[in-house]
């Protein structure tokens, strides 16, 4: 039987508190309080479109602004795909989806490699969604890729709505993701030559 693909972590710091659970072979539910409305949709769509279990509870300066509370919960978020991968063995490693939403359409490619690398190719209006200032959207998933050691590449062909945009983004990669972390009925072992990654 295949052990538990789980992860817990909790992180600290001057400006944020956040505690975060991840299970890889969820089914997408999600338990989310960042006390940012629009960030908590995005990452409920995350969880639901990677059929990911997510819960997050983040404590940030949010009278300064959302920028550490988001990035912060991206650092965790990388963390924790980390930890609940192992030596990632059996896994399909990489993944990709386009999604369409309504007027825009982005497309997202990943690879687990253990090499942090993120390329943010979208343009996004800047604007204020509730309390979440729109360009935040890239500074979580560069801390995501960071802390999750992925080549993370986002492409936007084509958008015009702020809300749109930012919610294609976390729709398609999380459809990557899902792939990237499916186990491979004909893979065994680390996928890659080096025999680790």
């Amino acid at each position: 039987m295949t052990a538990a693909r789980t992860a817990q972590i909790h992180r600290e710091t001057g400006e944020t508190k956040i505690t975060l659970g991840l299970n890889l072979d969820g089914t997408g539910q999600a338990q989310l309080s960042t006390g940012i409305g629009f960030f908590d949709h995005m990452l409920n769509l995350l969880a639901r479109h990677s059929l990911l279990d997510l819960d997050v509870e983040a404590h940030g300066d949010l009278h300064v602004d959302a920028h550490h509370t988001v990035e912060d919960v991206g650092i965790c978020f990388g963390k924790a795909l980390t930890q609940a991968l192992g030596d990632k063995s059996g896994i399909r490693r990489y993944g990709s989806a386009t999604v369409p939403m309504d007027e825009t359409l982005v497309t997202t490619a990943l690879d687990l490699s253990g090499r942090a690398v993120c390329v943010w190719n979208v343009a996004v209006p800047v604007e204020m969604l509730g309390a979440f200032n729109a360009p935040l959207a890239e500074e979580f998933w560069r801390a995501v890729a960071g802390s999750g050691l992925m080549n993370l590449h986002v492409l936007c062909h084509y958008g015009r709505n702020s809300h749109h945009i930012i919610e294609a983004t976390f729709k398609a990669t999380a459809r990557a993701l899902r792939q990237a972390v499916e186990f491979d009925p004909r893979g065994a072992g680390v996928p890659s030559t080096k025999g680790v990654l």
